[in-house]
């Protein structure tokens, strides 16, 4: 993909073709960005379940045209049954990654549709009826949908882990095996739950008969989950946190995501001075900024009730001058740190009246938890495995404790007049796609479809592996691959249009009206305007 679709009317972009159509048939039928949104988080559930779910978590940052972002905080806290003891009476000194025991923390991401829509109240004359926004998810999850070649192949990869998880085989293997690439799979389950949502309201997730239903499912599957928990779940309008950048102001989501860190890489970025984009200083450049941001992040964030700072004392002005000035152009930081994966869905959407949403959509592994709930189809997210099992420290288990997170949406307001909304999945390499993405095309100009194109690479690890290497996928210059091993980079050569690189997209709004919409030819995604 080198082409980037322009459009006037309205734009959106999202990692499945079949969501970016609903959220685009949403825009047409007088739908505004947030409602766009939800049509596509809703239906990549049923077309992309190994990706995301409405059994995971959600992080929005919506924007109008002259107003700061708000950013919207969907994610769910430890069940008030989640302790230290639970996983010590099981013989378990960490939280296991998948069954009933990785479900351990409330699914948020509903709570946040409602939110949204909530905000976004009044912005159009009649607001589209949930049945409407809801109405593809509901087709391909009842009709049946062809199977991805990455969910077939992650499916194999992760069977193993996958295939004892309550409720796994029945919904997602075809005689005991992954299903074929363009099989077709349906979720009936999921469409009923679809359809209690569209006719009772999003809050009936979490307070109801169908939060009743998902309680007993919860404890069907061996979660530690109750229905108090999912009642006590409310998501929570936020400030948005923000970096002043020489080309504009860059925002993201603020604890307990990692949003920080993809802000502290472009400020840090932004000091050194790089002229040339495809360089060995704007690719070393970007690599030891992502080092010095990872090394606050792991220091520093998680649950805002627990940091002992906030997170806006790291882009103060001194002390991200005194980060860069640790910066060695030349040579690499010995690496590595502790590295985080996970696997998420990112979507955007730009309305024509220029308000924009970027969101991103969670179960944190392929599957999450690999739990499906047998009453409501839910794919449950496994987040709260990143919890420390121990009393006190960073990201130590507790009972209504937000999980760090890896998620975090991004948007840009430029001096030049451009907004610009982007994201990627791809757990540690959130961050690093981000900046590649940001630069390419904002300070040297690529095309926007182009930048997410190039050849990217990632620092640490993802998608369950245990490398930390400075993976590089093949395309990038051989001189550049030998200046940056020269420099003491670890390097590790991965194929073309890796998926390890993550599944990212973007859309800009120029002065004058005009988008610009981008997709990853990495993941099965489009970018669609009208």
């Amino acid at each position: 993909m080198l082409n980037t679709p322009r459009a006037r009317r309205g734009m959106v972009t999202a990692p499945h073709h079949l969501a970016a159509q609903a959220g685009l048939s949403v825009l047409k039928d007088g739908g505004n960005a947030v409602e766009a949104t939800i049509a596509m988080a809703a239906c990549l559930a049923a077309v992309y379940p190994h990706m995301t779910g409405l059994g995971g978590d959600g992080f929005w940052l919506i924007a109008e045209p002259g107003r700061e972002p708000v950013a919207i905080d969907a994610c769910g806290a430890a069940g008030s049954r989640v302790d230290v003891s639970l996983y010590r009476r099981a013989g378990l000194d960490t939280v296991p990654w998948r069954g009933g025991l990785a479900a351990n923390s409330v699914a948020g991401t509903v709570s946040g549709w409602q939110t949204a829509l909530e905000y976004a109240e009044g912005w159009t004359g009649k607001a589209l009826p949930l049945s409407r926004l809801l109405e593809d998810a509901i087709f391909h999850a009842e009709s049946g949908y062809a199977v991805t070649n990455s969910q077939h192949h992650l499916t194999v990869a992760k069977l193993s882990e996958l295939v004892t998880a309550p409720g796994f085989a029945q919904r997602f293997l075809m005689d005991g095996a992954a299903p074929a690439e363009g099989a077709e799979l349906r979720q009936p389950e999921l469409a009923h739950t679809l359809r209690r949502l569209a006719a009772d309201g999003l809050d009936g997730f979490y307070r109801g008969d169908l939060a009743a239903d998902i309680a007993k499912d919860l404890a069907d599957v061996g979660s530690p989950l109750v229905a108090a928990d999912l009642a006590a779940h409310r998501a929570q309008i936020r400030k948005a946190l923000a970096a002043q950048l020489s080309c504009g102001r860059a925002y993201n989501f603020p604890p307990p995501t990692q949003g920080l860190a993809s802000l502290m890489i472009l400020a840090l970025f932004d000091r050194l001075g790089v002229s040339e984009g495809e360089s060995f200083a704007h690719v070393h450049g970007l690599v030891e900024a992502t080092k010095q941001a990872f090394l606050v992040r792991d220091k520093v964030v998680g649950d805002p009730a627990y940091m002992a700072e906030s997170a806006e004392t790291w882009l103060e002005t001194a002390r991200l001058d005194q980060l860069a000035g640790r910066i060695d152009m030349k040579a690499a930081l010995p690496w590595p740190a502790p590295p985080s994966g996970g696997d998420t869905t990112w979507m955007g959407a730009i309305d024509a009246k220029g308000r924009s949403v970027s969101f991103i959509q969670s179960i944190y592994f392929e599957f999450g938890s690999g739990v499906v709930l047998p009453r409501t189809g839910l794919v449950w997210q496994n987040r709260g495995a990143s919890f420390r099992v121990a009393e006190d420290g960073w990201n130590a288990l507790k009972p209504g404790r937000k999980p760090f997170h890896t998620l975090n949406p991004a948007m840009a307001v430029l001096k030049d007049g451009r907004s610009m909304v982007y994201g990627t999945m791809g757990g540690e390499g959130q961050p690093q796609t981000q900046s590649a993405l940001f630069t390419r095309h904002v300070l040297f100009g690529q095309p926007l479809q182009q930048a997410i194109t190039a050849p990217r690479w990632l620092l640490g690890r993802t998608w369950g592996e245990d490398s930390v290497t400075l993976k590089l996928e093949d395309r990038f210059a051989p001189d550049l691959v030998q200046g940056l091993r020269d420099a003491g980079h670890q390097v590790e050569i991965l194929p073309a249009f890796s998926s390890t690189m993550g599944h990212a997209g973007a859309i800009v709004r120029h002065p004058d009206g005009w988008m610009e919409g981008a997709t990853d030819p990495r993941s099965d995604g489009a970018a669609a305007g009208y």
